[in-house]
């Protein structure tokens, strides 16, 4: 047998062990693994030898690896349903996950020339502006901004958006949402909002921007959330007559 078989068989075996330890809980999703000397140490290889083995374990989606960070167990990821319209914080918690909301900021201003134009509004109306964190998993991942247009927007102002969703605080107010459309591309973290999230400036994020309308076809709550991209997958179901995308060059 040659060096280089020997050296790979070992790779693989490390790699095996180290996923039987993650799949039963011995690290957690989002815990740290211990550093690569200190596993070369224990396992009695190489850094080379080990690197090879956390390669492997990183193309399988199981570890992340973060640059001058160390090397985490994959977290849970959100599997972002496209064909419902239904808040961040429903999804995450009908998929098992403890949510915590945090409100960052809000405020009654006047509409960014944007945002009126997505509402359909007057650049001299006011709106509320809502900014929001969700955190689960033990991470900062979405970053949410949402508008919502007159006259609802000082209705909205007393509202505990820690334990209530805007739809449902809309729902209260008799606003019913019925329809939405939104648009998700990549891009990177941007210094202002990855102060709000658990990720560096310039990592990949995904970039939600939705139009929630009601039944007469009103536009009544624009939002742009940044959603820490090692964090979430999108999903769908297809069907005949079903949901409908549509694909485009982002370069």
């Amino acid at each position: 047998m040659t060096h280089d078989v020997r050296r790979e068989a070992r790779y693989r075996r490390i790699a095996r062990d180290l996923e039987a330890k993650i799949r039963a809980g011995h690290y957690a999703p989002g815990e740290a693994l211990p550093p690569q000397r200190e596993l070369s140490s224990t396992y009695g290889v190489t850094l080379m030898t080990l690197r090879q083995a956390l390669r492997e374990l990183s193309d399988d989606g199981l570890i992340v690896q973060r640059p001058g960070r160390g090397t985490f167990v994959s977290p849970p990821q959100l599997a972002y349903q496209l064909g419902s319209l239904r808040s961040f914080a429903d999804d995450l918690r009908d998929q098992g996950h403890d949510v915590r909301t945090t409100v960052v900021q809000r405020a009654v201003r006047r509409l960014p020339s944007r945002v009126a134009r997505q509402l359909r509004a007057r650049v001299t109306d006011t709106g509320l502006r809502l900014e929001r964190v969700r955190e689960f998993a033990g991470r900062r991942a979405i970053h949410q901004v949402s508008w919502v247009r007159p006259p609802h927007a000082q209705d909205l102002r007393e509202v505990d958006f820690t334990a209530v969703s805007l739809y449902t605080s809309l729902a209260d107010l008799g606003v019913a949402v019925a329809q939405a459309s939104e648009t998700i591309g990549p891009d990177v973290l941007g210094a202002d909002v990855a102060r709000h999230l658990d990720e560096p400036p310039g990592a990949p994020v995904l970039i939600s921007e939705r139009i929630t309308y009601t039944g007469d076809g009103i536009a009544i709550v624009a939002d742009r959330a940044t959603i820490l991209g090692s964090m979430m997958q999108i999903t769908t179901q297809r069907a005949a007559n079903g949901l409908s995308l549509h694909w485009a060059a982002t370069g």
